[in-house]
């Protein structure tokens, strides 16, 4: 159990008392510690420190590994920053299980990966493991394919899609890492809503959607996705090609306004009362090594079918 020293007096943490589905098995990644809008990362062998605008406290940074990064993000106050790397390689990797991720910091503190997403990707394998039946899986908003290679290591057949042709083939490469190269994976460059109005269209239909939209996006003629006022009806229009007896139906946000509550509300709305089901929704979260805390990382909605909880 985790402790907190304070003037000689030694008080136990009791982490229970916040409810969050963090990502607590990983081997090859954490965060060291936080600090003043930064957090201490390893990735594998390699130390990064990151902005997050939830470290919104000060504490001392004794932790010696801060001056050991080998990358650090620096914000500016015009907005956006970059990077300043000491001995960084250009790309690495760490694994999740049987699954190997590609890392390579790019734009606006990213490195192609957001492992906080681990828990879902946890739940995801065990929806399909135990659904007992074939499940085709539709992941939109698709990113690197993390929770692509989770669903099709588990055995789906999975439709990935994403705008960005250089994330599509970013997550190619990560599925070739994973010894997935030939799992039924479709791959497609292309508009998330502009793909499911045409798979509305032909009729196809998914047992399982899997979707983590962006907060701002343009579409291919202009159209303005803002996802406090899109995200509901895109919902709703992917109710459309789910199968009658649905397996499960996945929403993550790193919306402020997106909690908990008002994913789980929209789900409830667009999916359960349509379905059947059940909906729960939660923050999700990583564990910090120094305060044995947990550090909230967005949120996420979780419909299962009438079947599956």
């Amino acid at each position: 159990m985790p402790y907190i020293i304070e003037t000689a007096t030694i008080i136990p943490l009791n982490r229970k008392d916040i409810n969050m589905w963090a990502a607590e098995h990983w081997k090859e990644y954490e965060i060291i510690d936080t600090s003043d809008g930064e957090k201490l990362e390893r990735w594998g062998r390699y130390l990064l420190i990151r902005p997050d605008p939830q470290v919104i406290w000060n504490t001392p940074k004794t932790n010696p590994e801060w001056k050991i990064r080998n990358g650090h993000y620096h914000r500016s106050s015009r907005g956006g920053g970059e990077w300043e790397f000491f001995d960084l390689p250009e790309q690495w990797s760490i694994h999740y299980g049987s699954l190997t991720f590609n890392l390579k910091p790019f734009s606006f503190k990213h490195t192609g990966l957001f492992p906080e997403q681990a828990a879902n990707w946890d739940w995801i394998s065990e929806k399909i493991k135990s659904a007992g039946r074939p499940v085709k899986v539709l992941n939109l908003f698709a990113y690197t394919g993390g929770a692509t290679l989770a669903a099709a290591a588990a055995g789906a057949s999975v439709t990935h899609v994403d705008a960005s042709k250089g994330m599509v083939n970013w997550a190619k490469e990560n599925a070739r890492s994973s010894g997935l190269a030939d799992a039924p994976i479709r791959w497609l460059v292309d508009d998330c809503v502009k793909f499911v109005e045409r798979e509305i269209r032909r009729q196809n239909k998914y047992d399982a959607i899997i979707m983590d939209p962006p907060s701002y996006g343009k579409g291919p003629k202009g159209e303005i996705w803002k996802i406090e006022s899109s995200v509901f009806p895109f919902i709703e229009l992917c109710t459309q090609i789910l199968e009658k007896k649905p397996l499960f139906f996945l929403v993550s946000s790193y919306t402020t306004g997106l909690q908990p509550a008002v994913l789980s509300y929209m789900m409830n709305l667009a999916i359960a009362r349509r379905f059947g089901g059940f909906v729960e929704a939660d923050e999700l979260g990583l564990p910090v090594h120094d305060s044995g805390l947990i550090l909230p990382c967005g949120a996420s909605g979780r419909y299962s079918g009438p079947d599956n909880f």
